[in-house]
């Protein structure tokens, strides 16, 4: 049975599609209502639980009654088999109603699980270690297999050689290094597989021509929210964590394997850990220091690498959104180079960069802080001249208007900012940016050279 129906966003109804799962599974043995080894009060009650009208307690202990009902039809212990048992605490933990929810897993689990004459054993599987999980603090002899362990560790997605099978009967084998740089890189004990959901969908996608392009198949929405929430209050240490990540570096941090959804929040590590056991992160090496063990990981693949940049480029929008940078357009009317430089070099300590600090990502960055501002129109790479200007700003009045252009640079050490500065304005000139400009009738065009090192920011004029 699986658990993943009840990703609901109320309790209520949380609890209701867990009642309907049961109810399937007594469905499903239906057959058990015609056998002389059942009672008929134990058939009467089974009738009341497949009509749902019945409390909800009824329900916490329905798996335990209906093992005692196959085991008695069948002459043998059941085999319990339950997928996904921590979506309704995931769920209710990002919901607001963790706590009831934890109080009827328990009693559902420690009744089927602990307290069943009829079980022979059971399987449960998660994203999470479930051995210190609260609503197994009833349950004993659980044998636990970890994302750190070796056990089974090739059933938990494809192989590369099952990969490169599946491609070839789909007659697409050339597609081998993409599929591998998208969805490949999971990491189970010392095995790595691919992502089987994601290959799946790819294959299907390229197959029947949907698509040329590998896609983002795989993703959690409440674990997504993880990622944000990491984002959104990231320190400097963990902002420059996530930098070096995004570049496809790695970051050590001490293992918790017995990490809960109550505890995600009450440190950064924990944030860390949570995003590598459900496969946002990946180990690469492990060391044991101090009686602790630590992981230096990074981002599997690019399918979760465009997780990560997603999110870091949708909390830089709302960052924006929520500021006044009407500073810095006033910096550019008036000349304030200096001014201009520090808000610029402000934001940039402020923001998480995934492009390498080369001179396209920040011509994104600028585009972003100025895309909002109010009274002018931004414009960028357009044909000007001889060559294209990086970015303009033109008010929409022409004769009483503005218009500023901005040609950035990028210096390969802190010294060489005022030279890059000196080198954007000369390309202005030489290449006669303002000329279409002047031509649409704005009485002047201001022109600004800025360079940029990393995170810091010079802006000049002449």
């Amino acid at each position: 049975m699986s658990l993943k129906s009840a990703k609901q966003p109320t309790y209520e109804m949380a609890a209701e599609k867990l009642q309907e799962a049961l109810v399937k599974e007594y469905k499903r043995h239906r057959y058990l209502l015609d056998s002389d080894n059942i009672s008929e009060e134990d058939k009467e009650r089974y009738h009341s639980i497949l009509k749902m009208n019945v409390g909800l307690s009824a329900y916490a202990t329905a798996l335990q009654f209906l093992s005692e009902c196959l085991e008695q039809y069948h002459g043998q212990k059941v085999i319990i088999l339950l997928d996904e048992y921590d979506v309704p605490l995931e769920n209710a933990y990002f919901n607001g109603f963790y706590d009831e929810m934890v109080s009827f897993i328990c009693s559902l689990f420690e009744s089927a699980l602990k307290t069943n004459d009829s079980l022979e054993f059971a399987v449960i599987t998660g994203c999470l270690r479930i051995s210190r999980e609260s609503i197994f603090t009833v349950l004993n002899n659980l044998k636990v297999v970890s994302v750190l362990d070796e056990s089974y560790a090739e059933y938990f997605g494809f192989t590369q050689e099952e990969a490169d099978n599946f491609l070839e009967v789909y007659g697409i084998p050339d597609r081998r290094d993409e599929v591998k740089e998208w969805y490949d890189g999971y990491l189970f004990g010392n095995t790595e597989v691919y992502n089987p959901w994601s290959v799946i969908n790819y294959v299907y996608d390229i197959a029947h021509k949907n698509t040329e392009f590998p896609k983002p198949y795989w993703s959690n929405t409440s674990s997504n929210s993880i990622i944000r929430e990491l984002i959104e209050k990231a320190d400097d240490k963990t902002k420059s964590e996530l930098e070096m990540l995004i570049a496809g570096g790695t970051i050590e941090k001490p293992v918790h394997e017995d990490i809960t959804y109550e505890n995600i929040y009450k440190s950064q590590d924990n944030l860390w850990n949570f995003l590598f056991f459900i496969g946002y992160l990946k180990a690469v090496e492990r060391n044991f220091m101090e009686q602790q063990i630590y992981l230096s990981m990074k981002i599997p693949n690019d399918e979760i690498l465009y997780v990560y940049k997603n999110h870091v480029r949708e909390w830089f929008t709302q960052c924006v959104e929520r500021q006044d940078l009407t500073g810095l357009i006033k910096a550019f009317e008036n000349g304030g180079c200096e001014e201009a430089a520090e808000i610029i070099t402000t934001q940039l300590m402020e923001t998480i960069s995934f492009y390498d600090y080369r001179e396209y990502y920040y011509h994104g960055f600028l585009a972003g802080l100025l895309k909002n501002s109010r009274g002018y129109v931004i414009k960028s790479n357009r044909e000007s001249g001889p060559g294209r200007y990086d970015l303009v700003l033109k008010t929409r009045r022409i004769l009483k208007g503005k218009a500023i252009i901005l040609e950035l640079k990028v210096a390969d050490n802190v010294h060489r900012l005022e030279e890059g500065c000196m080198e954007a304005l000369n390309q202005i000139e030489d290449k006669h940016y303002e000329n279409d400009i002047l031509e649409e009738g704005y009485p002047g065009v201001l022109k600004y050279g800025i360079c940029f090192y990393k995170k810091e920011c010079m802006v000049m004029t002449n």
